[in-house]
């Protein structure tokens, strides 16, 4: 299994690195909408969101991501359209209003858990598309890192009700992977960070990035299943991949433009 991980990272890493850098930024919306759009249905698979709320999900989850990149100051306008939407459609198609706030908290979840956080990196990409390869590359290190040495020498559990294999030892590998990650691209591609602010990037990025970890592990669990999905060979579903960039994102963008003030 970890074979196949290392041979899938190997092909696809080099692949989006060429695509995000070279290619213009719509081809970048397209990538956006599309691991965006995947990503909340696995969401709305995990909780079994069925039907015209699951479908309105999805093309308000279109509709979010569209106006984030090419309407940006539209985006809060969007973001309630959306949920006014959902809530009518429910009230006009199901006459019970039993259970109706359980019929409504997975859709409307899984908006703002992903398409809103993913917009985030609409912005990044227009700052520069080499924060786009940053942030993937340090939530990547941080990631790796506490996977090694979670695995070597963890032993005390960070949240075992969460996710019973994350270790302390895991979480302070993550500081360093995401330190070192930081520091890395400051090095190749981000002249422009300096290395304080590298450091505490790449730490802040190692604690966000094991929270977002272990909030899409909270919605697992909660939901009964131990991978989002299978698309990717070894390495489970696209929300498994991107759980620790979509809170990374956020934080990133706002570090930017914290500094560049």
């Amino acid at each position: 299994m970890h074979r196949k991980r290392l041979i899938v990272a190997a092909i696809l890493l080099p692949l989006l690195y060429l695509y995000i850098m070279r290619l213009p930024a719509v081809f970048f919306f397209v990538l956006l909408t599309a691991i965006s759009l995947t990503a909340l249905s696995e969401f709305y698979a995990m909780y079994r969101v069925t039907g015209i709320l699951k479908y309105l999900g999805l093309f308000a989850g279109l509709f979010i991501t569209g106006v984030s990149f090419f309407a940006r100051e539209y985006l809060l306008d969007a973001l309630i359209i959306s949920v006014m939407t959902i809530l009518a459609v429910r009230l006009l198609s199901k006459k019970n209003p039993l259970s109706s706030l359980h019929d409504l908290a997975a859709p409307l979840t899984g908006i703002l858990y992903v398409p809103c956080l993913m917009q985030f990196q609409s912005d990044l990409r227009k700052i520069g598309p080499e924060w786009i390869i940053f942030l993937y590359a340090t939530v990547w290190a941080a990631d790796s890192m506490a996977y090694y040495i979670g695995k070597g020498i963890g032993k005390r559990k960070l949240y075992k009700e969460v996710s019973p294999n994350k270790t302390v030892a895991g979480g302070v590998g993550s500081l360093i992977g995401g330190t070192a990650g930081s520091l890395i691209m400051m090095a190749a591609i981000v002249p422009s960070l300096h290395a304080p602010a590298a450091v505490l990037t790449g730490i802040i990025i190692g604690v966000i990035s094991i929270i977002g970890d272990l909030i899409e592990s909270m919605f697992k669990r909660d939901a009964g299943v131990k991978d989002s999905s299978v698309i990717i060979p070894g390495h489970g579903g696209i929300l498994d991949k991107i759980d620790g960039s979509l809170f990374s994102g956020p934080v990133l963008y706002w570090i930017i433009t914290a500094i560049s003030r």
